[in-house]
């Protein structure tokens, strides 16, 4: 059995990769039209605002979620607010943003989690979810899709 302070972090931890995910996926640029094809993710997903808009989304799922809920329990919002900050910046900064992730690597904040394949399609899932209702294109979606694909080999620790 975890203490409550090994829960919050385990918690804090698996949050943000879950962030990190989702909100990779999760970006959109709202309405028609928007930047060139030749504009950065960034732009093309619709800038900070839009990344911003997609970590909340992806919040609520995840914190919605039978298979990942467990890992918020005991976070305070103070906890909730640095961990949805910390994955705006590292969204908006793989996108070729102009933003600074301050946070550990992947694997670092993981290491512990024991995050299982099944917790990982759950992130992946709230991913697909996301994308969907924010409408975004597909070429930004196979973008976002090799961007946090590359991240599961650092955060799926468990068989």
């Amino acid at each position: 059995m975890h203490t409550l302070t090994s829960r919050r972090s385990r918690s804090k931890r698996l949050l943000l990769a879950a962030f990190t995910l989702a909100s990779i996926g999760g970006c959109a640029v709202f309405g028609r039209g928007g930047p060139p094809a030749t504009a950065s993710l960034y732009a093309r997903l619709g800038g900070y605002e839009a990344i911003a808009a997609v970590a909340d989304d992806i919040l609520a799922r995840e914190m919605k979620d039978s298979v990942v809920a467990p890992f918020f329990k005991g976070l305070e919002t103070r906890d909730l607010q640095r961990i949805r900050q910390h994955l705006v910046d590292q969204l908006c900064a793989a996108a070729g943003g102009p933003c600074f992730y301050p946070g550990k690597d992947m694997k670092t904040t993981h290491a512990e989690m024991e995050i299982t394949p099944a917790v990982w399609n759950a992130f992946v899932g709230h991913i697909g979810q996301t994308l969907a209702a924010f409408k975004v294109g597909e070429r930004e979606r196979n973008e976002l899709v090799v961007i946090v694909n590359s991240m599961r080999s650092d955060i799926v620790t468990k068989p």
